[in-house]
């Protein structure tokens, strides 16, 4: 990895953290846990567009791991990874087949699967099937944020997406 990709995947990094960490900050919008908007992954949209599934991947993951320290929940950790996981695979496949005009197709997608791997991960570990039954909600409320985190991703791979690849001397 040359200086200057690592240099931008750290920028991208620190701003899909900034965004976590602020994101924190806001009160729940409804009293369930594991809804809630999913800012930071903006960023892991508009990387995986614009640069590529191995970006992408990285500032995902350095953003999983810096974001579970900072919030101090290693818990968050095993569900953020499961969930963020399963949503990268999803983008991914999805761009194959998707336009920079329908990256809010794979935002909702993603979404989707984020609280599939998040119910899987909290059914392993509770050890409680019964957990099944948020599944619905929170598939609902993955539509409704994939779908405005998918605007605003695709809003910001329009705008930056030819700024990003001029670091690269493309």
């Amino acid at each position: 990895m040359g200086v200057r990709r690592l240099a931008r995947d750290a920028v991208l990094t620190a701003v899909a953290l900034t965004v976590f960490v602020v994101e924190l900050q806001i009160p729940e919008l409804v009293p369930i846990p594991g809804v809630k908007l999913g800012l930071a992954n903006i960023v892991t949209l508009v990387t995986l567009f614009t640069l590529g599934p191995w970006d992408a991947l990285a500032v995902l993951m350095a953003r999983i791991l810096l974001g579970a320290l900072f919030a101090g929940n290693v818990m968050a950790l095993l569900y953020s990874l499961t969930g963020g996981l399963l949503a990268f695979a999803v983008m991914t496949l999805m761009r194959k087949i998707l336009t920079n005009r329908q990256i809010w197709v794979a935002s909702v997608f993603a979404a989707m699967a984020h609280n599939v791997g998040q119910i899987g991960a909290a059914i392993l570990v509770a050890g409680t099937p019964e957990l099944l039954v948020y599944l619905p909600v929170l598939l609902v409320s993955g539509i409704v944020t994939g779908l405005f985190t998918g605007l605003a991703g695709q809003y910001a791979a329009g705008w930056l997406g030819k700024n990003l690849r001029k670091t690269d001397g493309k």
